[in-house]
């Protein structure tokens, strides 16, 4: 995921705040478990999936000149969960890690049918 930040998402000039980047780091996870589970079990569309837990470490801060990139991958599939890690990078650099387990919802649960 690519992502180009605008100054209403800096915490200071020049680099990204911090709640933008667990924003991003959770929905490119989010994303990648949705993916991850669908193929698994031979599905044509996403399966809704919501967040148990995710974790994000700061190396440096973010700048916001240029993209910023998110790369995601599945490093744990079960029935109906995916544990995710992902990097943020910028500047040429990698400035934050995370790791998240994301959960698929039956009918009934308030996100079933938010895609």
């Amino acid at each position: 995921m690519r992502f180009r930040a605008r100054t209403e998402h800096e915490a200071f000039a020049g680099y990204l705040n911090g709640g933008i980047a667990g924003t991003l780091a959770d929905c490119s996870m989010n994303w990648a478990a949705t993916y991850a589970l669908m193929r698994a079990k031979g599905l044509d569309r996403a399966l809704p999936t919501v967040t148990l837990a995710y974790e994000l470490r700061f190396q440096r801060p973010i700048p916001t000149a240029g993209e910023i990139e998110l790369t995601s991958r599945v490093v744990d599939l079960g029935e109906d969960r995916a544990t995710v890690e992902a990097t943020i990078d910028a500047g040429g650099r990698t400035c934050a890690t995370a790791r998240g387990t994301f959960v698929a919802v039956k009918e009934g649960h308030p996100a079933y049918h938010r895609w």
